[in-house]
């Protein structure tokens, strides 16, 4: 009882209460790195999709048309985003803002930039070319692909060579996985690689 009365009487001193009721703190500042979540800016959306394709959250940012003919805005769910700020960095037009993110990269002078990379395993892979037959970028650069069930153009993403399904232009693919769900093996996959890059110095 008297242990609990001396504690009593120390917590109660006039200067113990004056420090804890009327302490001067400095005031609290949001740190560069902090991102919240993405929200709309006055900028137009082209609806390019990169946002939706550098999520790493399922169901976390779509891409709709608004009421408006011709206008879409990307609508972002918080209940699915963790906050990461790619789809900030990624947009070509600005259109996303999330805390400082494009303040911090205006300073630093950085970008965020990704790409696909397709691989093909060549114990499984059969060569019967329906991953090239199937890509729809592929169709777009040799119409006759299709038509034919192959194709002898360097110029698509990928082609049978040699019997085997062989990578031409990766940095043509747009990273539909239309390949990957056509191949009868799953030999074909295709990842999304995120790469930060630094701005010229202008001369």
């Amino acid at each position: 009882m008297r242990s609990i009365i001396s504690y009593i009487r120390h917590m109660a001193r006039p200067e113990w209460l004056k420090k804890f009721f009327f302490a001067k703190t400095a005031p609290l500042t949001t740190p560069a790195h902090f991102r919240d979540f993405p929200h709309l800016t006055d900028k137009e959306c082209t609806h390019c999709f990169q946002c939706m394709m550098i999520c790493p959250a399922l169901g976390a940012i779509e891409v709709v048309r608004t009421e408006k003919p011709g206008e879409w805005k990307p609508v972002i769910y918080p209940g699915h985003c963790i906050r990461c700020g790619l789809c900030v960095e990624i947009c070509p037009e600005l259109v996303l803002d999330a805390g400082r993110v494009h303040t911090k990269n205006a300073q630093d002078g950085t970008y965020m930039q990704f790409q696909f990379h397709i691989t093909v395993n060549p114990v499984t892979c059969m060569g019967c070319g329906s991953c090239t037959v199937a890509c729809p970028v592929n169709k777009e650069i040799d119409p006759q692909l299709a038509a034919k069930g192959t194709s002898t153009s360097d110029e698509v993403i990928m082609r049978v060579y040699k019997g085997i399904n062989t990578v031409f232009h990766e940095d043509k693919c747009t990273g539909c996985k239309t390949c990957e769900e056509q191949c009868p093996t799953r030999s074909i996959l295709v990842a999304r690689v995120l790469e930060p890059l630094q701005l010229e110095e202008e001369k």
